[in-house]
């Protein structure tokens, strides 16, 4: 599979500023609502996707330790439920915020850890076993190495694998390169379903047979099967790292904390140094947002794939969740401009002071029926790898959606000017998105 792109949003955005009327309508005695609901909006979907990590980490264990049909349709289960509450946390990325801000001092003490928790599209050939074009199994891999294991790619380096730890998952993540993904997510979803991919021909349903069926591991691969502990040992280490990663985003933005991101951000750290100037972080906020639903939504994870057309390029190919990938990446978007979360009004939000909203809620509200319409086929016709597929008429939607988001995207512009911050369409855009 080919390397994922990510995006960084520089922590030194240009802005021309304004006196507005947000500026008044907000007033300037204390932490600005806008960015207190962002910040209170984090701690709880991070909270929630630390708890969820939990729960999967937990029934990993069960598995593992009793690997059984049973067992492992419900670690099946509570990974898929994990990911609906990760989903919606995409939304802060690209805001040099602490899950991947690439300089500054919260990124050294929370260690940006999104290319470890959500990296994809990985090699899975790196982990375990698979069948190539020709039907063979592939080995050479992670767990069927008892020793030093070479990555490969550029400049790699060894890491001794006998026991299979998350130190040594760690040390390997994208080691020799972006596609070299080790650790996260999707490294725990391969090794729950293994592959769905029909490599001959991409319209030969030929390998995982079915419109509605995902990768088909069996737990045979965790009893009798060779290499059934070391798979175990990867679920557990890698498991305990999504959590450890989790833990760290919690506290980056835990109330109560004089020292963390979250007072940084609302300019109240007991080290004033580490506070973040307001319009600089409502202009990397607002940028970090349209970059995010028009970069990487809509064109690397969408657009990619249904253009290319390629299973590859699903975001989470194996267990055929995709749709809902899309819709949670979706809703935290939308939880941030309107300032709601699991329902529950947080106050404040960037659309509340706009004169014209009537563009950007017309966008909104027909992407949302397109959503909605990926989903019901997704649950009851056919998976989003076929939906994709350029003779099925969902793919035409699909394209539309894409279009649908990018929009949405230059609409952050005029969210950011109500609010008092300037943007460009550059500013809103990653300058090294995939060329469709």
């Amino acid at each position: 599979m080919k390397a994922q792109k990510r995006f960084a949003v520089s922590a030194a955005l240009t802005v021309a500023m304004v006196v507005t009327t947000a500026q008044a309508f907000w007033g300037n005695n204390e932490a600005n609502p806008l960015l207190t609901t962002y910040a209170d909006i984090a701690t709880a979907n991070y909270t929630d996707a630390l708890n969820d990590a939990k729960t999967l980490q937990t029934s990993l264990k069960g598995f593992t330790n009793n690997p059984t049909s049973a067992s492992m349709a419900n670690a099946k289960a509570t990974w898929l439920n994990a990911r609906e509450s990760y989903g919606t946390t995409e939304a802060f990325r690209l805001s040099n915020g602490p899950i991947d801000a690439e300089e500054g001092w919260h990124a050294e003490a929370y260690g940006a850890p999104e290319g470890q928790l959500n990296a994809w599209p990985l090699d899975e050939n790196m982990i375990d076993y698979t069948t190539d074009a020709k039907g063979n199994t592939t080995s050479g891999n992670i767990i069927d190495t008892t020793g030093m294991f070479n990555p490969g790619g550029e400049k790699p380096t060894t890491v001794n694998v006998s026991t299979i730890t998350s130190d040594a998952l760690a040390a390997l993540n994208e080691n020799g390169g972006d596609a070299n993904v080790a650790t996260g997510y999707h490294a725990i979803e391969f090794l729950l379903w293994g592959q769905d991919q029909d490599y001959s021909n991409f319209m030969k349903d030929g390998v995982t047979n079915g419109a509605l069926v995902a990768g088909q591991r069996t737990v045979v691969d965790y009893t009798t099967a060779k290499n059934a502990d070391r798979r175990k040992q990867y679920l557990n280490a890698a498991s305990a790292l999504i959590v450890s990663d989790l833990e760290a985003m919690v506290a980056a933005w835990a109330d109560g904390d004089d020292t963390n991101y979250k007072a940084a951000l609302l300019g109240n750290n007991s080290d004033s140094s580490k506070n973040i100037d307001e319009k600089t972080a409502l202009s990397q906020i607002f940028s970090g947002l349209g970059v995010f639903i028009k970069s990487e939504l809509a064109n690397e994870r969408i657009a990619v794939a249904v253009l290319t057309p390629s299973e590859e390029d699903e975001h989470s190919c194996f267990s055929d969740n995709t749709h809902r990938d899309i819709t949670q990446n979706y809703q935290g978007f939308k939880n941030l401009i309107f300032g709601t979360y699991n329902g529950v009004d947080f106050g404040a939000a960037p659309i509340d002071v706009m004169k014209d909203k009537s563009t950007l809620m017309a966008l909104i509200k027909s992407a949302d029926t397109k959503v909605n319409q990926m989903n019901a086929l997704a649950q009851t016709s056919r998976h989003f790898d076929h939906q994709i597929r350029p003779n099925d008429s969902q793919a035409k939607q699909i394209k539309k959606l894409k279009n649908e988001l990018r929009s949405i995207g230059d609409q952050m512009i005029y969210v950011s000017r109500a609010n008092g911050i300037d943007l460009t369409v550059d500013d809103v855009t990653d300058g090294e998105e995939t060329k469709l």
